[in-house]
């Protein structure tokens, strides 16, 4: 049987195998997700957009056959990443959604050529899994199509997936469902680390509605290969400005919302400045990845808000 060390002893090892190579600097897998990640004191934010933005206009994806885009057709990966390179983003979130259903590795390897030609890094990608089920075949269900997108990451050099905590399945407690989520995400995180994939809970209601329940979670997965996919619009609290706060030092991904919903009050359109500066504070280095969903049409939305992500990410 596969021996999978503990937080605590990687921690442990990492120091030896440093002094035994003669590093001058900790081992890079020190960062663990029980912690704040260790960053250097300046803030580094890069610009992504998620193909999420256009999930109606895919011609493979959850309309089986999507909206004409201004094109006259439907788009497909390569047609969104060159999309991506045409607006200046630095990188190019590629849903899971929106792949052909039958995929293999030569479909990847010909996505991850054009990515690169067309100079644009393949951030990561998202999946759409349910972690808080008991053991047993649905489980293992769940577990399984997350290990096939790891690989998919891995060939395609992306280094994040977005995933879900999920929903309280029916007959099952909320304590339970927590301690669930806790199992089955350490357990892909074993296999996410082997393959050099990081995996971000997103804050997305249920068990991770709020950024103790989150933070709770976070803190009790084993794993240095977890993080926060941290939503900008996914808080509905009182204070989602706060909540954000809490959770952005231990973000290893960005999604950038052009809305916030505060709890009893208006839907507001989010402040980019204030937004920023809170990853700013916490010296967040990566993507702030735009995934656009407001009412107005994509193809006239997406360039203003990725413009002004821009002029922000910008400024000293």
């Amino acid at each position: 049987m596969k021996h999978r060390l503990s937080r605590r002893s990687f921690f442990k090892t990492s120091l030896v195998l440093s002094a035994a190579t003669g590093a001058l600097s900790p081992a890079p897998f020190r960062a663990r997700a029980a912690e704040p990640f260790k960053h250097s004191s300046t803030p580094r934010l890069k610009l992504g957009l998620a193909a999420y933005s256009f999930r109606l206009y895919f011609e493979h994806g959850e309309k089986n056959g999507g909206l004409a885009s201004p094109s006259g057709k439907p788009i497909d990966m390569f047609e969104f990443i060159d999309y991506c390179a045409e607006h200046g983003c630095d990188g190019a979130e590629l849903t899971s959604y929106y792949f052909p259903a039958q995929l293999d590795d030569a479909y990847l390897l010909r996505l991850k050529r054009h990515a690169f030609l067309r100079g644009v890094e393949i951030s990561g990608s998202a999946i759409g899994n349910v972690f808080t089920h008991p053991k047993g075949e649905r489980r293992n269900t769940e577990i399984a199509a997350a290990r096939r997108w790891i690989d998919h990451a891995a060939l395609l050099g992306a280094p994040h997936i977005r995933i879900f905590a999920g929903e309280v399945p029916k007959g099952v407690s909320m304590e339970d469902a927590r301690k669930n989520c806790i199992e089955t995400t350490e357990e892909v995180a074993a296999y996410a680390g082997e393959k050099g994939v990081f995996l971000g809970i997103e804050n997305h209601g249920g068990i991770v509605a709020e950024a103790s329940g989150l933070l709770n979670i976070i803190k009790a997965i084993n794993s240095p290969w977890v993080g926060i996919n941290l939503d900008t619009g996914n808080f509905r609290t009182e204070n989602p400005q706060a909540d954000l706060a809490l959770c952005a030092p231990y973000a290893v991904n960005v999604q950038f919302k052009t809305h916030i919903s505060p709890k009893a009050k208006p839907t507001e359109e989010a402040n980019v400045h204030e937004l920023l500066g809170i990853l700013r504070k916490a010296n967040y280095q990566g993507y702030v990845t735009l995934e656009y969903e407001h009412s107005e049409n994509p193809w006239t939305g997406v360039p203003k808000w990725l413009g002004r992500l821009r002029e922000e990410i910008a400024r000293a």
